[in-house]
């Protein structure tokens, strides 16, 4: 594994991510095809693209996996609420140990304006 990679994940982090995605196996019983991408590899390579502002597209090859491998693993893990989970878990660690720091806490909304005559 790549030092971007272990850097973009560290272990502590993979743990916890561990306890939200479990690993697959995958079994072909007609045997070939291409082996699995590593989820750790796809992790760092979303955490790159979410923090770096590159486009899927540009990701560099040096992750492993293509774009359209990450992406699909971003969307899935997305629809499988693996992000809300590991949020969550974050903020669990953290706070048990006495780390979050609530003055640095931001709470973002947004202002709509009220149909008329609607509900």
């Amino acid at each position: 594994m790549t030092d971007l990679v272990e850097r973009l994940v560290p272990d502590e982090l993979w743990t916890l991510f561990r306890r939200v995605v479990m690993p697959i196996e995958v079994i072909r019983p007609q045997g070939g095809g291409r082996r699995r991408a590593d989820d750790r590899e796809c992790l760092a390579a979303i955490i790159f693209v979410a923090t770096s502002g590159c486009t899927w597209r540009q990701l560099p090859p040096v992750f492993g996996p293509a774009w359209p491998t990450v992406y699909r693993r971003f969307a899935q893990w997305g629809r499988e609420r693996v992000w809300a989970r590991l949020h969550r878990l974050v903020l669990d660690e953290l706070g048990a140990r006495g780390e979050l720091v609530w003055s640095r806490c931001a709470i973002d909304s947004v202002s709509v304006r009220a149909a008329k005559g609607g509900h």
